[in-house]
């Protein structure tokens, strides 16, 4: 990944932070949204997002829901998103990879499983 930038999308701002030392002490930079509206704005006017974490239950408009909207805009469609969920079923795996999530992590994070995910979108 040349760019290390990593937008965080939730709406509970301890997972903001918890996610955003934990990038850090790996090196990565991270900008954050408290919304999905707010990460699509973000991501139109911020060419530097190499990756985008995205909360799947927010009130308003959910990561389903947004991460179909990115994939529908043709400026930002090819950024990767890990849908991240508390959803542990198998089911809520594929239903986050059908929305258009190149991959899945669940609540609570395993940061190696998390780093791990993010190399693999190189």
């Amino acid at each position: 990944m040349n760019n290390n930038k990593i937008l965080i999308v939730d709406d509970d701002p301890r997972n903001i932070f918890a996610l955003k030392l934990t990038l850090k002490a790996r090196g990565y930079q991270s900008e954050t949204a408290n919304s999905a509206e707010e990460a699509i704005s973000i991501l139109k006017k911020d060419g530097n997002i190499a990756v985008v974490l995205m909360d799947m239950m927010m009130p308003d408009t959910d990561g389903y829901k947004a991460i179909s909207i990115i994939r529908g805009d043709q400026q930002i469609s090819h950024i990767p998103v890990i849908a991240v969920t508390a959803q542990a079923m198998q089911e809520d795996r594929q239903k986050c990879l059908d929305a258009g999530a190149n991959d899945y992590i669940k609540k609570p994070i395993d940061v190696d499983q998390l780093i791990k995910a993010i190399k693999n979108l190189d």
